[in-house]
Protein backbone atom coordinates (compact mmCIF):
# COMPACT_ATOMS: atom_id res chain seq x y z
CA UNK A 1 0.00 0.00 0.00
CA UNK A 2 1.52 3.29 -1.12
CA UNK A 3 0.99 6.21 1.24
CA UNK A 4 1.43 8.94 -1.37
CA UNK A 5 -2.09 8.63 -2.89
CA UNK A 6 -3.61 8.60 0.58
CA UNK A 7 -1.70 11.69 1.72
CA UNK A 8 -2.55 13.42 -1.53
CA UNK A 9 -6.26 12.72 -1.00
CA UNK A 10 -6.13 13.91 2.61
CA UNK A 11 -4.54 17.18 1.53
CA UNK A 12 -7.52 17.77 -0.76
CA UNK A 13 -9.95 17.10 2.12
CA UNK A 14 -8.22 19.03 4.89
CA UNK A 15 -11.35 20.08 6.75
CA UNK A 16 -12.85 16.61 7.02
CA UNK A 17 -9.46 15.12 7.96
CA UNK A 18 -8.90 17.81 10.59
CA UNK A 19 -12.32 17.11 12.12
CA UNK A 20 -11.55 13.41 12.55
CA UNK A 21 -8.09 14.16 13.98
CA UNK A 22 -9.53 16.70 16.39
CA UNK A 23 -12.29 14.34 17.50
CA UNK A 24 -9.85 11.50 18.15
CA UNK A 25 -7.41 13.84 19.94
CA UNK A 26 -10.15 15.15 22.23
CA UNK A 27 -11.41 11.64 22.99
CA UNK A 28 -7.87 10.40 23.68
CA UNK A 29 -7.08 13.26 26.08
CA UNK A 30 -10.33 12.93 28.03
CA UNK A 31 -10.55 9.14 28.07
CA UNK A 32 -6.95 8.67 29.28
CA UNK A 33 -7.61 10.96 32.24
CA UNK A 34 -11.09 9.57 32.86
CA UNK A 35 -9.83 5.97 32.98
CA UNK A 36 -7.04 7.06 35.31
CA UNK A 37 -9.56 8.79 37.59
CA UNK A 38 -11.81 5.72 37.54
CA UNK A 39 -8.87 3.53 38.59
CA UNK A 40 -7.97 5.97 41.38
CA UNK A 41 -11.55 6.07 42.67
CA UNK A 42 -11.89 2.29 42.62
CA UNK A 43 -8.62 1.93 44.53
CA UNK A 44 -9.94 4.40 47.09
CA UNK A 45 -13.26 2.56 47.41
CA UNK A 46 -11.47 -0.77 47.91
CA UNK A 47 -9.00 0.64 50.41
CA UNK A 48 -8.75 -1.76 53.39
CA UNK A 49 -9.71 -0.16 56.68
CA UNK A 50 -8.08 -2.72 58.95
CA UNK A 51 -11.44 -3.12 60.71
CA UNK A 52 -13.62 -6.25 60.80
CA UNK A 53 -16.33 -4.34 58.96
CA UNK A 54 -18.82 -7.18 58.73
CA UNK A 55 -18.57 -7.83 62.47
CA UNK A 56 -18.45 -4.34 64.00
CA UNK A 57 -21.65 -2.41 64.74
CA UNK A 58 -21.79 1.14 66.04
CA UNK A 59 -24.22 3.25 68.03
CA UNK A 60 -23.70 7.01 68.00
CA UNK A 61 -25.56 8.99 70.62
CA UNK A 62 -25.51 12.31 72.41
CA UNK A 63 -26.84 13.57 75.71
CA UNK A 64 -29.56 16.11 76.40
CA UNK A 65 -28.18 18.94 78.51
CA UNK A 66 -25.30 18.47 80.94
CA UNK A 67 -24.86 15.16 82.71
CA UNK A 68 -22.57 15.30 85.73
CA UNK A 69 -22.48 11.51 85.91
CA UNK A 70 -21.61 10.89 82.26
CA UNK A 71 -18.43 8.94 83.06
CA UNK A 72 -20.26 6.65 85.50
CA UNK A 73 -23.14 6.19 83.04
CA UNK A 74 -20.64 5.29 80.30
CA UNK A 75 -19.19 2.54 82.47
CA UNK A 76 -22.72 1.23 83.10
CA UNK A 77 -23.46 1.35 79.37
CA UNK A 78 -20.35 -0.66 78.54
CA UNK A 79 -21.08 -3.29 81.19
CA UNK A 80 -24.63 -3.68 79.86
CA UNK A 81 -23.53 -3.76 76.22
CA UNK A 82 -20.93 -6.45 76.92
CA UNK A 83 -23.64 -8.60 78.48
CA UNK A 84 -25.75 -8.66 75.29
CA UNK A 85 -25.75 -12.20 73.84
CA UNK A 86 -23.49 -12.42 70.81
CA UNK A 87 -21.28 -9.45 71.78
CA UNK A 88 -17.61 -10.43 72.09
CA UNK A 89 -16.24 -6.93 72.79
CA UNK A 90 -17.57 -3.42 73.36
CA UNK A 91 -15.87 -0.06 73.71
CA UNK A 92 -16.63 3.64 73.73
CA UNK A 93 -14.56 5.96 71.60
CA UNK A 94 -14.47 9.41 70.11
CA UNK A 95 -14.50 8.41 66.42
CA UNK A 96 -14.84 5.47 64.07
CA UNK A 97 -13.49 4.79 60.57
CA UNK A 98 -15.61 6.57 57.92
CA UNK A 99 -17.55 8.35 60.68
CA UNK A 100 -18.54 12.00 60.98
CA UNK A 101 -16.16 12.92 63.79
CA UNK A 102 -12.39 13.18 63.40
CA UNK A 103 -9.86 14.15 66.08
CA UNK A 104 -6.48 14.98 64.60
CA UNK A 105 -3.11 15.96 66.05
CA UNK A 106 0.31 16.96 64.86
CA UNK A 107 2.98 14.40 65.84
CA UNK A 108 6.56 15.37 66.62
CA UNK A 109 9.64 13.39 67.60
CA UNK A 110 10.96 16.01 70.02
CA UNK A 111 9.17 18.45 72.37
CA UNK A 112 10.97 21.47 70.91
CA UNK A 113 10.10 20.50 67.31
CA UNK A 114 8.03 23.29 65.74
CA UNK A 115 6.88 21.54 62.55
CA UNK A 116 4.96 18.28 62.89
CA UNK A 117 6.49 15.17 61.38
CA UNK A 118 3.01 14.01 60.40
CA UNK A 119 -0.66 14.53 61.09
CA UNK A 120 -2.51 11.61 62.68
CA UNK A 121 -5.99 10.95 63.94
CA UNK A 122 -6.30 9.94 67.61
CA UNK A 123 -8.68 7.18 68.58
CA UNK A 124 -9.45 7.20 72.32
CA UNK A 125 -9.88 3.70 73.68
CA UNK A 126 -11.98 3.12 76.79
CA UNK A 127 -10.94 -0.54 76.77
CA UNK A 128 -11.47 -3.31 74.18
CA UNK A 129 -11.49 -0.87 71.22
CA UNK A 130 -8.85 -2.89 69.35
CA UNK A 131 -10.90 -6.06 69.88
CA UNK A 132 -14.24 -4.40 69.09
CA UNK A 133 -12.96 -3.01 65.80
CA UNK A 134 -11.17 -6.25 64.99
CA UNK A 135 -7.89 -4.46 64.30
CA UNK A 136 -4.88 -6.77 64.01
CA UNK A 137 -1.92 -6.12 66.30
CA UNK A 138 1.25 -6.47 64.22
CA UNK A 139 3.86 -5.82 66.91
CA UNK A 140 4.10 -5.14 70.62
CA UNK A 141 1.08 -5.47 72.89
CA UNK A 142 -2.28 -3.97 73.77
CA UNK A 143 -2.88 -1.63 76.68
CA UNK A 144 -2.53 -2.82 80.27
CA UNK A 145 -5.38 -2.06 82.69
CA UNK A 146 -3.24 0.39 84.70
CA UNK A 147 -2.39 2.41 81.59
CA UNK A 148 -5.93 3.74 81.05
CA UNK A 149 -6.71 7.26 82.23
CA UNK A 150 -10.00 9.12 82.55
CA UNK A 151 -10.73 12.08 80.31
CA UNK A 152 -11.59 15.22 82.25
CA UNK A 153 -13.67 17.66 80.15
CA UNK A 154 -12.60 20.54 82.42
CA UNK A 155 -8.90 19.94 81.76
CA UNK A 156 -9.21 18.95 78.11
CA UNK A 157 -7.50 16.36 76.00
CA UNK A 158 -3.91 17.50 76.56
CA UNK A 159 -4.30 17.02 80.32
CA UNK A 160 -5.40 13.43 79.98
CA UNK A 161 -1.89 12.39 80.93
CA UNK A 162 -1.63 9.16 78.96
CA UNK A 163 1.94 7.99 78.44
CA UNK A 164 1.52 5.08 76.01
CA UNK A 165 0.01 4.57 72.59
CA UNK A 166 -0.64 2.05 69.85
CA UNK A 167 0.12 3.34 66.37
CA UNK A 168 -0.61 2.17 62.85
CA UNK A 169 2.09 0.61 60.71
CA UNK A 170 2.08 3.64 58.39
CA UNK A 171 2.75 5.98 61.31
CA UNK A 172 5.50 3.65 62.58
CA UNK A 173 7.19 3.57 59.17
CA UNK A 174 7.03 7.35 58.83
CA UNK A 175 8.26 8.14 62.36
CA UNK A 176 10.88 5.41 62.76
CA UNK A 177 12.00 4.21 59.32
CA UNK A 178 14.09 1.06 59.43
CA UNK A 179 13.58 0.61 63.19
CA UNK A 180 11.15 -1.15 65.46
CA UNK A 181 8.55 1.35 66.68
CA UNK A 182 7.84 -0.46 69.95
CA UNK A 183 9.55 1.38 72.79
CA UNK A 184 10.07 4.56 70.75
CA UNK A 185 8.74 7.93 71.91
CA UNK A 186 6.75 10.72 70.22
CA UNK A 187 4.89 13.87 71.27
CA UNK A 188 1.40 15.28 70.64
CA UNK A 189 1.74 19.03 70.87
CA UNK A 190 3.31 19.23 74.34
CA UNK A 191 6.40 18.03 76.21
CA UNK A 192 4.84 14.83 77.56
CA UNK A 193 6.52 11.80 75.95
CA UNK A 194 4.27 9.02 74.70
CA UNK A 195 5.80 5.57 74.40
CA UNK A 196 4.73 3.20 71.64
CA UNK A 197 3.66 -0.15 73.12
CA UNK A 198 2.02 -1.66 70.04
CA UNK A 199 1.67 -1.39 66.27
CA UNK A 200 -1.52 -2.33 64.41
CA UNK A 201 -1.39 -3.49 60.84
CA UNK A 202 -3.92 -1.02 59.39
CA UNK A 203 -6.38 1.43 60.91
CA UNK A 204 -7.87 4.11 58.68
CA UNK A 205 -8.76 7.52 60.00
CA UNK A 206 -12.42 8.68 59.85
CA UNK A 207 -11.85 11.34 57.25
CA UNK A 208 -9.04 11.81 54.76
CA UNK A 209 -9.13 14.71 52.39
CA UNK A 210 -6.22 17.16 52.48
CA UNK A 211 -2.82 15.95 51.37
CA UNK A 212 -1.32 15.88 54.88
CA UNK A 213 -4.20 13.78 56.27
CA UNK A 214 -3.08 10.44 54.90
CA UNK A 215 -5.67 7.66 55.39
CA UNK A 216 -3.49 5.26 57.37
CA UNK A 217 -2.07 7.70 59.92
CA UNK A 218 -3.81 6.64 63.13
CA UNK A 219 -2.91 6.56 66.82
CA UNK A 220 -4.83 4.88 69.65
CA UNK A 221 -4.57 6.30 73.17
CA UNK A 222 -5.90 4.58 76.33
CA UNK A 223 -8.29 7.32 77.43
CA UNK A 224 -11.74 6.59 78.83
CA UNK A 225 -14.19 9.04 77.31
CA UNK A 226 -17.65 9.81 78.75
CA UNK A 227 -20.40 9.18 76.19
CA UNK A 228 -21.30 12.89 75.99
CA UNK A 229 -17.80 13.69 74.70
CA UNK A 230 -16.99 10.59 72.68
CA UNK A 231 -20.40 9.56 71.50
CA UNK A 232 -19.59 6.23 69.81
CA UNK A 233 -20.13 2.73 71.17
CA UNK A 234 -18.48 -0.02 69.11
CA UNK A 235 -19.62 -3.64 69.50
CA UNK A 236 -18.12 -6.77 67.94
CA UNK A 237 -20.44 -9.60 66.97
CA UNK A 238 -20.93 -12.03 64.11
CA UNK A 239 -22.30 -10.92 60.70
CA UNK A 240 -25.56 -12.84 61.15
CA UNK A 241 -26.26 -11.20 64.51
CA UNK A 242 -25.51 -7.60 63.60
CA UNK A 243 -29.09 -6.44 63.17
CA UNK A 244 -30.33 -8.06 66.37
CA UNK A 245 -27.31 -6.82 68.40
CA UNK A 246 -27.84 -3.26 67.17
CA UNK A 247 -31.49 -3.31 68.28
CA UNK A 248 -30.56 -4.79 71.67
CA UNK A 249 -27.81 -2.20 72.12
CA UNK A 250 -30.22 0.67 71.50
CA UNK A 251 -32.70 -0.81 74.00
CA UNK A 252 -29.94 -1.15 76.59
CA UNK A 253 -28.77 2.43 76.14
CA UNK A 254 -32.32 3.83 76.27
CA UNK A 255 -33.03 1.82 79.39
CA UNK A 256 -29.86 3.08 81.12
CA UNK A 257 -30.81 6.69 80.46
CA UNK A 258 -33.76 7.93 78.41
CA UNK A 259 -32.35 11.46 78.33
CA UNK A 260 -30.19 10.74 75.32
CA UNK A 261 -30.61 10.86 71.57
CA UNK A 262 -29.54 7.99 69.32
CA UNK A 263 -27.99 9.70 66.31
CA UNK A 264 -26.96 6.63 64.31
CA UNK A 265 -27.09 2.85 64.61
CA UNK A 266 -25.19 1.18 61.78
CA UNK A 267 -22.72 -1.52 60.96
CA UNK A 268 -19.17 -0.53 60.07
CA UNK A 269 -19.97 -1.82 56.60
CA UNK A 270 -22.76 0.76 56.25
CA UNK A 271 -20.39 3.54 57.32
CA UNK A 272 -18.00 2.51 54.53
CA UNK A 273 -20.75 2.29 51.91
CA UNK A 274 -22.07 5.75 52.75
CA UNK A 275 -18.58 7.24 52.95
CA UNK A 276 -17.73 6.13 49.41
CA UNK A 277 -21.15 6.82 47.87
CA UNK A 278 -19.90 9.90 46.03
CA UNK A 279 -16.86 7.99 44.76
CA UNK A 280 -19.09 5.25 43.34
CA UNK A 281 -21.32 7.85 41.68
CA UNK A 282 -18.25 9.52 40.19
CA UNK A 283 -17.00 6.18 38.83
CA UNK A 284 -20.31 5.55 37.04
CA UNK A 285 -20.40 9.11 35.75
CA UNK A 286 -16.88 8.81 34.33
CA UNK A 287 -17.72 5.45 32.77
CA UNK A 288 -20.77 7.02 31.14
CA UNK A 289 -18.64 9.90 29.84
CA UNK A 290 -16.09 7.47 28.37
CA UNK A 291 -18.78 5.40 26.66
CA UNK A 292 -20.50 8.52 25.31
CA UNK A 293 -17.22 9.85 23.95
CA UNK A 294 -16.37 6.55 22.28
CA UNK A 295 -19.83 6.33 20.72
CA UNK A 296 -19.68 9.91 19.46
CA UNK A 297 -16.19 9.36 18.09
CA UNK A 298 -17.23 6.15 16.36
CA UNK A 299 -20.32 7.79 14.84
CA UNK A 300 -18.20 10.70 13.68
CA UNK A 301 -15.74 8.40 11.95
CA UNK A 302 -18.54 6.39 10.35
CA UNK A 303 -20.28 9.55 9.14
CA UNK A 304 -17.20 11.16 7.66
CA UNK A 305 -15.95 7.91 6.16
CA UNK A 306 -19.34 7.33 4.51
CA UNK A 307 -19.32 10.85 3.15
CA UNK A 308 -15.79 10.33 1.77
CA UNK A 309 -16.77 7.08 0.12
CA UNK A 310 -19.68 8.82 -1.58
CA UNK A 311 -17.48 11.71 -2.66
CA UNK A 312 -14.79 9.40 -4.03
CA UNK A 313 -16.96 6.98 -5.97
CA UNK A 314 -15.27 8.06 -9.20
CA UNK A 315 -11.82 7.53 -7.68
CA UNK A 316 -12.85 4.09 -6.50
CA UNK A 317 -14.27 3.37 -9.95
CA UNK A 318 -11.00 4.23 -11.64
CA UNK A 319 -9.04 2.02 -9.26
CA UNK A 320 -11.48 -0.83 -9.71
CA UNK A 321 -11.37 -0.39 -13.52
CA UNK A 322 -7.58 -0.51 -13.39
CA UNK A 323 -7.70 -3.83 -11.60
CA UNK A 324 -7.70 -2.92 -7.92
CA UNK A 325 -9.16 -5.72 -5.83
CA UNK A 326 -11.76 -5.35 -3.08
CA UNK A 327 -9.07 -6.09 -0.51
CA UNK A 328 -6.90 -3.26 -1.80
CA UNK A 329 -9.80 -0.78 -1.65
CA UNK A 330 -10.61 -1.95 1.86
CA UNK A 331 -6.97 -1.60 2.99
CA UNK A 332 -6.83 1.84 1.43
CA UNK A 333 -9.56 3.22 3.68
CA UNK A 334 -8.31 1.33 6.72
CA UNK A 335 -4.82 2.74 6.25
CA UNK A 336 -6.21 6.22 5.73
CA UNK A 337 -8.10 5.98 9.02
CA UNK A 338 -5.03 4.58 10.78
CA UNK A 339 -2.98 7.60 9.73
CA UNK A 340 -5.64 10.04 10.89
CA UNK A 341 -6.10 8.17 14.16
CA UNK A 342 -2.34 8.14 14.79
CA UNK A 343 -2.10 11.90 14.32
CA UNK A 344 -5.11 12.39 16.60
CA UNK A 345 -3.66 10.09 19.26
CA UNK A 346 -0.32 11.95 19.28
CA UNK A 347 -2.11 15.27 19.77
CA UNK A 348 -4.42 13.61 22.31
CA UNK A 349 -1.49 12.35 24.39
CA UNK A 350 -0.15 15.87 24.67
CA UNK A 351 -3.62 17.04 25.62
CA UNK A 352 -3.93 14.24 28.19
CA UNK A 353 -0.83 15.44 30.01
CA UNK A 354 -2.07 19.01 29.82
CA UNK A 355 -5.41 18.09 31.41
CA UNK A 356 -3.59 16.02 34.03
CA UNK A 357 -1.40 19.00 34.94
CA UNK A 358 -4.52 21.11 35.47
CA UNK A 359 -6.11 18.40 37.64
CA UNK A 360 -2.89 18.04 39.66
CA UNK A 361 -2.74 21.74 40.42
CA UNK A 362 -6.48 22.17 41.08
CA UNK A 363 -7.34 18.93 42.93
CA UNK A 364 -3.97 17.54 44.11
CA UNK A 365 -4.38 14.47 41.93
CA UNK A 366 -1.34 12.27 41.22
CA UNK A 367 0.50 12.37 37.90
CA UNK A 368 -1.01 10.41 35.04
CA UNK A 369 1.04 7.21 34.62
CA UNK A 370 2.47 6.79 31.12
CA UNK A 371 0.85 3.34 30.94
CA UNK A 372 -2.56 4.90 30.29
CA UNK A 373 -1.41 6.54 27.04
CA UNK A 374 -0.67 3.36 25.03
CA UNK A 375 -3.86 1.82 26.41
CA UNK A 376 -5.85 4.83 25.17
CA UNK A 377 -4.02 4.67 21.83
CA UNK A 378 -4.90 1.00 21.33
CA UNK A 379 -8.55 1.65 22.17
CA UNK A 380 -8.84 4.53 19.69
CA UNK A 381 -6.90 2.72 16.97
CA UNK A 382 -9.24 -0.25 17.35
CA UNK A 383 -12.32 1.98 17.46
CA UNK A 384 -11.23 3.76 14.28
CA UNK A 385 -10.63 0.53 12.40
CA UNK A 386 -13.97 -0.93 13.46
CA UNK A 387 -15.83 2.29 12.66
CA UNK A 388 -14.35 2.68 9.20
CA UNK A 389 -14.79 -0.97 8.28
CA UNK A 390 -18.44 -0.62 7.21
CA UNK A 391 -17.97 2.36 4.84
CA UNK A 392 -14.72 0.83 3.54
CA UNK A 393 -16.45 -2.46 2.77
CA UNK A 394 -19.22 -0.62 0.91
CA UNK A 395 -16.58 1.17 -1.13
CA UNK A 396 -14.81 -2.10 -1.88
CA UNK A 397 -18.06 -3.76 -2.96
CA UNK A 398 -18.76 -1.27 -5.78
CA UNK A 399 -19.06 -3.45 -8.93
CA UNK A 400 -16.57 -2.59 -11.73
CA UNK A 401 -19.46 -2.01 -14.16
CA UNK A 402 -21.10 0.54 -11.89
CA UNK A 403 -17.75 2.09 -11.20
CA UNK A 404 -17.03 2.36 -14.91
CA UNK A 405 -20.43 4.04 -15.59
CA UNK A 406 -19.77 6.56 -12.83
CA UNK A 407 -16.51 7.73 -14.42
Amino acid sequence: MELRPILSTLRRHKTAAALIVLEIALSCAIICNAVFLIRERIARIEMPSGVAEREAVIVNLTGIGTNQNAAALTREDLAALRSIPGVSAAASTNEVPFGNSSWNSGVTLAPEQTESTLNATTYLDSGELIQALGVKLAAGRGFNADEYVDYDPDKGFEEAGTGVAIISREVATKLYPGKSAVGQVFYLGDDKPITVVGVVDTLLRPYFGPKEMLPGHSIVLPVRMPYDVGGYYVLRTTPDQRERVLKDAVKVLEKNSPNRIILEQKSQEQYRNEFFQQDRSMVWLLIAVCIALLVVTALGIVGLASFWVQQRTKQIGVRRALGATRGQILRYFQTENFLLATLGIVIGMIGAYGINQLLMSAYELPRLPALYLPIGALVLWGLGQVSVFGPARRAASVPPAVATRSV
